[in-house]
């Protein structure tokens, strides 16, 4: 857009805002048992050295992939191109992701929070 500066700062909080209003982003809190910890991710060769990450870093990581899978669940349920079946087959897809991401439901402190996959729907 020629001659409109853009703050694109703004902007992104504007859209954090509006997402977060529509329950599509949160702050999820860490479980307390993890706060100020330390993912250590050691190979099995003992002559490379282990990679540490603050557990806090590692946390934000999958609550961004949980809050995009939702912006993308919500895109897909009000496609206007996609029929039934194209909705109901990639939502089995969403399902199944959410399902693999069950393993990182202990580092949320909100079960509200947590991912749920087939078996929770």
């Amino acid at each position: 857009m020629e001659g409109v500066e853009i703050d694109y700062g703004v902007l992104k909080q504007a859209l954090r805002d509006v997402l977060g209003e529509d329950g599509l982003l949160g702050e999820a809190p860490l479980a307390v048992r993890f706060q100020r910890g330390t993912l250590i991710l050691k190979p099995e060769d003992a002559s490379l050295q282990p990679k540490e990450v603050p557990i806090e870093d590692f946390f934000r990581k999958i609550v961004r992939v949980r809050d995009q899978l939702r912006i993308l669940e919500q895109k897909l349920n009000n496609h206007p191109k996609l029929d039934g079946d194209e909705k109901q087959l990639l939502q089995g897809y969403l399902t199944r992701c959410y399902g693999t991401l069950t393993t990182f439901n202990v580092l949320f402190q909100e079960k509200g929070d947590h991912f749920v996959g087939q078996r929770g729907k």
